[in-house]
């Protein structure tokens, strides 16, 4: 199977400059609710494609796929 090409994608000046505003512990926040973010939907998405799975194997595969591969149980 083919991995598909990697997407890139760049923050708008608009953006960049709204982030430049906040504190750091406002980005922090920020980042904080990004990375709950992509687990409750990484959750949502692994367990459509696998019902039968537990809890204990969502997360590994959570964790395998936010580590990018580099947690492997």
């Amino acid at each position: 199977m083919n991995s598909p090409e990697p997407v890139f994608e760049v923050m708008d000046d608009a953006m960049a400059d709204i982030l430049r505003q906040k504190t750091e512990v406002e980005r922090l926040r920020i980042a904080g609710q990004m990375w709950k973010s992509a687990r409750v939907i990484l959750r949502g998405a692994i367990r459509t494609e696998h019902p039968d799975w537990n809890s204990e194997q969502v997360n590994r595969e959570i964790a395998r796929r936010i580590s990018h591969g580099v947690v492997n149980y």
